[in-house]
């Protein structure tokens, strides 16, 4: 073990060392090493520089072709030269800087949290956190039905171990579903568990009340009593609510500091939340202070791992949306997008309302882009079944969630057409399971 990976992984036992306990052998090794993004860093304001690998105008500034400099003519001599070269391994600082601001609002300083750092979206961030937490045999929880692309990048890629619980019982979110899980998930004494809480929840569509969200916290803090918990709160769809006695606030702030081997992880980005979906700008955001022993391990290892697979975060991306965010008209353009899902939602909403519930039971949504929608067991249709009848036969697309479930992404459907795409489900149904349609 290297002086560098010693101090590191000795600075974050000192302040959490339940979280230490929580590191994958490969979370364990990890470090950014003192090589050239170091030593260019070091090297900025020198006369001379020849450190690092990129073509720049001899001046430290961008030497871009004029066509690809054309293409985004909206920047600025400084924002293009940002957009031309290397970012920072974490990010370029006022992205980061303007990205904890945003976060925060509202937030007390009694519930710290780290400078955000900057990933390739949020699939990046999962990934990065499942190289840190997950590994062989790691327990991780979430609620069913869930997100497929959890499965790969926590099972396939590293080896951990996906236990579930129901995410509705009776029609009521489940707040225990994390300890049903650990209860039956075959777990050792004091062995560190990861839960994932994605609100609003994909494929579900659904946010937490109040009231649920203090049943939510309540229930990891008993969890934690018992073993070091690691919250991944897939925050991908934040700020996506249509109802207004549900909050608009990441589940992290709730958790920050809620018991003392309870580590909330915030996950989130520009994808869904400035609907810039190809700019692969994410974030990772940890319940440290800034500049505290715990937040730098921290950096330094998520930094390691981002040097070792993509090299650094896509500067483009970040300088497009750093000119958003210091619009001060970007906070009502976001607010108009929501609105328009709203629309959505709503229409989404009535038309689901009206169907046969002995063919389709819809799952309680609030928020996010989609809505979930339950097969009743006793009609025997299969789910995939149901989706390649659809393409075939209804000229409808949709996403088969399992064996019993579909999925209807409500947030690419304009609002006119979604009476009759339910009317197409609901037909579809009907006809695989030789019923006739009408309201139960």
């Amino acid at each position: 073990m290297s002086d560098l990976l010693r101090r590191v992984n000795e600075s974050l036992e000192s302040e959490a060392p339940a979280l230490a306990r929580c590191l994958s052998p490969l979370g364990r090794r990890i470090v950014m090493p003192a090589g050239i993004p170091v030593q260019a860093r070091e090297a900025r304001s020198t006369t001379y520089n020849g450190t690092i690998g990129q073509l720049t105008d001899g001046h430290g500034g961008s030497l871009p072709l004029p066509t690809m400099a054309r293409v985004l003519g909206g920047l600025d001599g400084k924002e293009l030269d940002r957009a031309f070269l290397y970012s920072p391994v974490a990010g370029i600082t006022e992205v980061r800087e303007r990205w904890r601001e945003r976060q925060r609002r509202g937030q007390g300083a009694d519930r710290p949290s780290t400078l955000p750092l900057v990933t390739c979206g949020l699939s990046h961030s999962l990934s990065i956190l499942a190289d840190l937490f997950g590994g062989d045999g790691r327990a991780v929880v979430v609620p069913s039905p869930y997100w497929g692309n959890y499965n790969h990048v926590f099972a396939t890629r590293t080896g951990a171990r996906m236990i579930s619980a129901p995410a509705f019982r009776d029609g009521v979110y489940n707040h225990r579903f994390a300890e049903e899980a650990v209860a039956g998930g075959a777990l050792a004494a004091g062995e560190p568990v990861v839960v994932i809480l994605n609100l609003p929840s994909n494929p579900g569509g659904y946010s937490a009340t109040d009231t649920e969200r203090r049943e939510i916290r309540a229930s990891l803090v008993r969890l934690a009593a018992e073993r070091p918990v690691v919250v991944i709160c897939d925050d991908a769809y934040a700020g996506l609510v249509y109802e207004d006695d549900i909050s608009r606030w990441s589940m992290f702030w709730d958790l920050v500091g809620a018991h003392p081997e309870l580590f909330p992880v915030k996950v989130d980005g520009a994808t869904k939340e400035f609907s810039f979906f190809g700019g692969r700008v994410g974030f990772l955001t940890f319940p440290f202070a800034p500049g505290s022993p715990a937040a730098d391990a921290l950096e330094s290892k998520v930094m390691g791992l981002v040097r070792s697979t993509v090299g650094s975060p896509v500067a483009s991306s970040q300088a497009v949306l750093l000119a958003a965010m210091r619009e001060s008209r970007i906070e009502d353009e976001i607010e108009a997008v929501r609105s328009l899902l709203a629309e959505r939602y709503r229409v989404l909403k009535e038309a689901l309302a009206q169907t046969d519930d002995a063919l389709l039971r819809p799952q309680p949504f609030n928020s996010g882009s989609f809505a979930l929608v339950e097969l009743p067991e006793e009609l025997g249709v299969d789910a995939e079944a149901l989706r390649q009848h659809l393409l075939a036969h209804e000229d409808t697309g949709l996403i088969s969630i399992g064996s019993s479930f579909i999925r209807i992404a409500h947030c690419s459907v304009d609002r006119d057409e979604l009476p009759e795409l339910v009317r197409r489900l609901e037909r579809g149904v009907a006809t695989l399971a030789q019923r006739t349609v009408g309201k139960g």
